[in-house]
């Protein structure tokens, strides 16, 4: 496939690399004519030198021809501009690296779709969600990055007396705005359908909107079986601090930030009313133990520097917190952190090559993800005209068992749909897909 990098920093090098090994054309285009000679001497690349904002740049790069272009300079606006002229100019997919949070913050103004970009992508939010996964459920669904991030996945264990048991799925009275995403039995997942029925013991995830998967959750874990909420330690108040103390729900976490800039914690204790956010250095043991890291079920360092973030978890560990993890960046450091006790060691770079690895793909599929067992996979799919899926509604086509689909998005709106849904030229999907029936499955979104 032909891929266009706009940005030959860092992380622009590092993607073409990866790429480049994944047997991918690739055209590196920067304003700098060192990195651009740089860029041609190390890597089996085409590098331009010309900014990426212009039209006769991107055309001299062949945009018209491109599959995927990613826009990952240091400026969030100048990569929100070209992605979208890019799009515009005939590439077929374009991703836009952000750093701001305000760009995908959609409650204010929806810069994705109004440029028109595939998405808006962010290491340090990209980093968070893999940390938070790791604290909810390091199976669960990977959903985040689709459905322009409104739904959530929330695995839960089946009590013996909840009210769904013994129940099939079909018979149960759950909000329009939920959905059973998958159901693990003595180490066995598959897609849940219709008439699957519910036991004790169970493992299920439960897909849809936040509000409407609270309530559900009443149906399979009463009260009196929830987990007392648990206290989690986050070192670094930067972007992947924030992010992951976002994402995590505060009637279950108990979270506390530490950051040594009190500028910082003024504007954190804004954003995250419901944390504890402390002026302090993380990487002082007094620090830690004066905050009570010992007795921390979850330590977090994500300060943006790897051996602060490395030492601060080895404290951590001698302190005696339950589980410690880290965001680690340089891959001489993935053999080192385990032997030190660091239980989770995220890296922005394998975060952002399974994001980028995820949209080198043809016809229909927009981007797709696996879970860690491989038995199911999550795809973003785009319904063109003529497909098999168009015909009929969604009750009436051979999906049950091998394909659910999660979300709908239709109009820059997203919805969890029903069974008498009919799938619209334009819409785009989120579908859980058995692995095993991939190819079938598909060719009911392709053309012919």
């Amino acid at each position: 496939m032909q891929a266009i990098i706009l940005g030959a920093g860092t992380v622009g090098t590092w993607i073409a690399d990866l790429l480049c090994r994944a047997r991918h054309s690739v055209t590196v285009i920067d304003t700098n004519p060192e990195e651009v000679r740089r860029i041609n001497a190390e890597l089996d690349v085409r590098a331009i030198h010309g900014s990426g904002s212009q039209s006769t740049v991107l055309f001299q790069a062949d945009i018209c021809g491109a599959d995927i272009c990613l826009a990952v300079t240091g400026d969030d606006e100048v990569n929100i501009v070209a992605a979208s002229m890019a799009k515009a100019l005939g590439a077929r997919r374009a991703i836009a690296r952000v750093y701001a949070p305000a760009f995908r913050d959609m409650s204010t103004f929806d810069y994705q779709q109004h440029f028109n970009i595939d998405r808006l992508l962010s290491l340090e939010q990209l980093s968070a969600t893999e940390l938070a996964r790791s604290i909810r459920n390091p199976g669960s669904i990977p959903l985040e990055h689709f459905a322009r991030g409104q739904l959530e996945v929330y695995e839960l264990t089946v009590a013996i007396k909840a009210p769904a048991v013994g129940k099939p799925l079909r018979e149960l009275t759950l909000s329009h705005g939920v959905r059973i995403g998958s159901i693990s039995r003595q180490g066995r997942r598959w897609i849940a359908g219709g008439e699957d029925e519910i036991h004790a013991g169970d493992s299920i995830s439960l897909i849809g909107f936040p509000k409407d998967v609270a309530e559900a959750r009443a149906q399979f874990a009463p009260e009196s079986t929830r987990v007392p909420r648990r206290n989690v330690i986050i070192a670094g108040g930067g972007e992947t601090g924030y992010h992951l103390a976002q994402s995590l729900n505060k009637a279950e976490y108990r979270i506390l930030i530490l950051d040594e800039d009190p500028k910082r914690c003024e504007h954190l204790a804004t954003l995250l009313p419901s944390a504890t956010i402390v002026t302090a250095n993380a990487n002082r043991r007094s620090v830690l133990e004066d905050e009570g890291v010992g007795k921390a079920d979850y330590f977090v360092a994500c300060t943006g520097n790897d051996e602060n973030n490395i030492m601060a978890g080895v404290e951590a560990r001698e302190l005696g917190a339950h589980k410690v993890m880290a965001v680690v960046g340089r891959p001489d450091y993935a053999n080192v952190v385990a032997k030190l006790g660091i239980d989770v060691a995220v890296s922005e770079r394998d975060a952002v090559a399974r994001q980028v690895m995820g949209f080198m793909n043809d016809g229909p599929i927009i981007s797709q993800s696996q879970l860690p067992e491989g038995s199911i996979g999550v795809y973003e799919i785009e319904i063109d005209e003529d497909v098999p899926v168009t015909k009929a509604p969604l009750m009436q086509l051979p999906l049950s068992g091998r394909c659910l689909i999660a979300a709908i998005m239709r109009d820059g709106f997203v919805r969890v749909p029903t069974a008498k849904d009919h799938l619209r030229i334009g819409d785009v999907i989120v579908a859980l897909i058995d692995q095993n029936t991939l190819d079938s499955t598909i060719s009911l979104f392709k053309v012919g």
